[in-house]
């Protein structure tokens, strides 16, 4: 009997762990200090694409780079630059208007069926960074 209750007690503490492990958030990138984000397929997708395109100038989880600005930053929320500002700049450029990186270029050979899930990826950066 007495081993029973232990076993069940082991299960259960086994049990919470995990459960508790779980529902945890990761912690903070050790090298951007970002939150990294749970991500779906689309956003996965999109963090390779990223990686293929992007993370030159804007760097590891979008954290910027000396090229090319964080796009994990407040003025990039949604309501401010809408998914649509992504598109425009990544098909056709856009002239520096917020940071002193010099003018974007566009983004050579990229497709508008590749630039969305990479905003995904980005938009999961920063909601997971605390910016909606």
């Amino acid at each position: 009997m007495r081993q029973g209750l232990i076993l069940l007690f082991v299960v259960v503490a086994l049990l919470g762990a995990i459960v508790w492990t779980g529902t945890q958030k990761a912690g903070p990138d050790p090298l951007t200090g970002l939150n990294t984000p749970a991500m779906t397929a689309t956003a996965q997708t999109g963090e390779a694409l990223f990686g293929q395109y992007c993370r030159s100038c804007h760097g590891d989880q979008a954290a910027g780079t000396d090229q090319g600005p964080p796009l994990v930053h407040k003025i990039y929320e949604p309501s401010h630059h809408p998914d649509a500002a992504f598109y425009l700049a990544a098909q056709n450029g856009v002239r520096a208007h917020h940071w002193r990186y010099g003018d974007m270029p566009p983004v050579e050979g990229i497709t508008e069926v590749e630039i969305a899930p990479i905003i995904d990826y980005v938009r999961a950066i920063q909601r997971a960074n605390g910016i909606d």
